[in-house]
């Protein structure tokens, strides 16, 4: 019993992805540059093609692609495509109308191309001439679509010559509107698709794409191509592999280094290249230091035959799993191949590239993040590389990613290593425990850099906000006081390193309890009903470090309050005098107090050493209140301290320079060991 096939089902079962929109109009170019090797043999100089696009004569515009001072693009409804090759001949004519034909297939054709066109375009229609074997010259017309399938009619006049013209009309909307719109885009993937064409000996045809204008191609293969490096060939499991090498010329649009993987002299599938190998990143210089652009073009017998018949990838494994029967090859193989190869033929750009990349690195390092400064050697050892050109927040990602590998490794080794302590001969254990502790060494030693960077940001930040912005206002009291520590939270609610107490006293880094803007009442260690908010309340254990006290060991905690008011803030009084205040929310704690944080009662705390710390500018109305407080002033005259003695309190008022300065100066020596600025 014989089969039937159904065009439409066929049309329905094939796959044009939307990315691929104009697959079958190169589908249609390709079968003309063909025809026309039939015709000429190797004269492919007196061969011809031409691509018109057809656009709407609607109103309808497409403004995602016009330039400046250019007119919007109508949309594109179809294309011709003309040849000057060998025509329909009746042997054409029967494989085009017997679906899956083998007639090309010594050619890579799968004869697929015209169901591609039934599935972008709405309507085919073919006018051809051809010399039959008397070598008259003969013509043919016919129809194709999806309802009537093939459908001849009255043989065309005008035809002076062979040639095939393919018209593709009806360009769906959905394909449509994901395919390049301008005529140079049109050209450049017509170019890159069918490019073999014009690297092969002898050439290409004169292939030109009208629009408005007319963009010829092999004019774009002058522009596009620098030079050409040597046509190399590699064996992957026996059997071998073209690669054509190009370097494009620095005005190329695309940058990146590409592999396209072609078949039946066809690119199927593109591949970005950037970063598989080291310093492959973007463009490369020659030794003139002229930029170029690295693309390969890979052909094969073996990706002939293995192309799927949409021709938009390979039925071609990734990777190869174990060992098989068949030795098969899959992707990754190839490429691994292909790059050991590009590695070889790139190798002095390559390495300049690196030298590049290594200079990048040490020079954000130095200037921008020097926690990475003493791991950089490990780092390098990882292989890593970077783009010359790469903006600094990717390049701390980069780096922050690689530390955090070389601490996942220096985990996983440091287990290792003492699981084998006593089972290891003493020397072999010795030596393998010194490289873990080197590694350790650096990593905390880039540890420390970063806590230090971190101090010379929080200062810089400081900086900036305590000073007039361009309309001459100040930042309020909260953008301060949110930096030194978050408000309305307390000791249970951040982490150790959430507050940057250190900028006062370093002293404030060690505390037992510690609340920001929080009412009294809401403290548990004051047990006080009253609603006022210090902007800052402390409790420390005297003579216990809190790291190892826990907040469960008494005697007697001390107090510290820190008051901060708004840059330049000049309306200190008797009502509103923060000297007061201070020693109010002390008198408060003492009077108050019923539990720690931890839970435990405190004893009578009347003699509990407190220190009262405020923040503001030496304004005319704080001076007074400084002199009524019988304060004195520091020697730099940005000031104030002294002991109040019936509040058993120390009191100190610092202006905000003089905040940063105090705290600069105890960092310096850190700043400078790192490079950072210290002023």
């Amino acid at each position: 019993m014989a089969l039937t096939t159904s065009l439409a089902g066929r049309v329905r079962n094939t796959s044009l992805p939307k990315s691929h929109s104009l697959l079958p109009l190169l589908e249609a170019i390709v079968n003309g540059l063909q025809a026309i090797d039939a015709r000429f043999g190797t004269n492919t100089g007196q061969g011809r093609l031409r691509i018109t696009i057809e656009r709407s004569g609607q109103e309808e515009v497409d403004f995602g692609h016009s330039g400046p001072g250019r007119a919007a693009l109508k949309p594109i409804v179809g294309f011709a495509v003309e040849d000057n090759g060998v025509g329909f001949t009746p042997d054409n004519m029967d494989s085009f109308e017997t679906l899956d034909s083998d007639y090309k297939a010594g050619m890579g054709c799968r004869g697929v191309g015209r169901l591609l066109w039934l599935k972008a375009f709405e309507r085919i229609s073919i006018r051809s001439a051809y010399k039959n074997e008397g070598g008259d010259l003969c013509t043919r017309q016919f129809r194709f679509s999806v309802d009537r399938e093939v459908e001849h009619i009255e043989p065309p006049g005008g035809f002076s010559d062979t040639g095939t013209v393919v018209h593709l009309d009806g360009f769906r909307n959905s394909f449509q509107r994901n395919a390049p719109k301008s005529v140079e885009a049109i050209a450049r993937e017509v170019f890159e698709h069918c490019i073999w064409y014009f690297l092969r000996p002898g050439g290409a045809p004169e292939v030109v794409v009208v629009d408005e204008e007319v963009v010829s191609l092999n004019k774009l293969m002058e522009d596009f191509v620098f030079s050409g490096l040597p046509t190399s060939t590699i064996a992957v499991k026996g059997r071998k592999f073209e690669m054509v090498n190009l370097c494009l010329k620095s005005s190329t649009r695309n940058p990146m280094p590409r592999l396209l993987w072609c078949a039946a002299s066809r690119v199927v599938v593109e591949e970005n290249l950037t970063g598989k190998i080291p310093g492959l990143y973007g463009r490369l210089k020659d030794d003139a230091a002229t930029e170029f652009t690295y693309v390969c073009y890979l052909s094969s017998d073996y990706l002939d035959r293995h192309v799927r018949a949409d021709r938009t990838a390979f039925d071609i494994d990734e990777r190869v799993v174990g060992t098989t029967l068949n030795d098969d090859i899959s992707l990754e193989d190839i490429r691994s191949a292909v790059l050991q190869e590009v590695e070889r033929l790139l190798s002095d750009p390559l390495a300049a590239a690196r030298d590049e990349g290594k200079a990048r690195v040490n020079e954000f390092v130095s200037k921008r993040a020097p926690r990475y400064r003493p791991v950089l050697s490990r780092l390098e050892s990882l292989g890593v590389t970077v783009d010359p050109s790469i903006k600094d927040p990717d390049l701390e990602l980069l780096l922050h990613r690689n530390l955090q590998k070389l601490e996942a490794e220096a985990i996983a080794e440091g287990q290792a290593v003492f699981a084998e302590a006593g089972s290891t001969p003493l020397e072999d254990y010795q030596e393998r425990l010194n490289r873990y502790l080197d590694a350790v060494k650096d990593i905390n030693q880039s540890d420390l850099a970063a806590y230090v960077s971190r101090r010379r940001v929080i200062l810089d930040i400081l900086f900036k906000i305590i000073r007039a912005n361009e309309q001459g206002r100040y930042s309020r009291e909260d953008a301060i006081h949110s930096l030194i520590m978050p408000m309305r939270t307390d000791s249970g609610e951040i982490g150790t390193d959430a507050s940057n107490l250190w900028i006062i006293d370093e002293r404030l880094a060690f505390h037992d309890y510690l609340a920001s803007d929080k009412t009294l009442k809401s403290m548990p260690i004051t047990g006080s009903e009253s609603t006022r908010e210090p902007d800052l309340l402390s409790t420390r254990l005297v003579d216990t470090p809190v790291l190892t006290a826990e907040g469960e060991a008494l005697p007697l905690p001390s107090i510290v309050v820190v008051e901060i008011k708004r840059p330049m803030r000049n309306d200190a009084s008797e009502d509103r005098d923060p000297i007061l205040q201070s020693l109010d929310y002390v008198k408060r704690v003492r009077s108050g107090g019923v539990l720690t944080a931890s839970g435990r009662p405190i004893p009578a705390s009347q003699d509990s050493p407190a220190f009262c710390y405020v923040l503001a500018d030496l304004t005319p109305t704080l001076v007074s209140r400084c002199e009524y407080a019988n304060l004195r002033r520091t020697h730099d005259g940005l000031g104030y301290f002294g002991f109040n003695e019936p509040a058993k309190a120390y009191i100190e008022v610092m202006s905000f320079d003089r905040l940063i300065n105090s705290a600069t100066e105890r960092n310096r020596a850190f700043f400078d060991k790192l490079g950072l600025p210290s002023s």
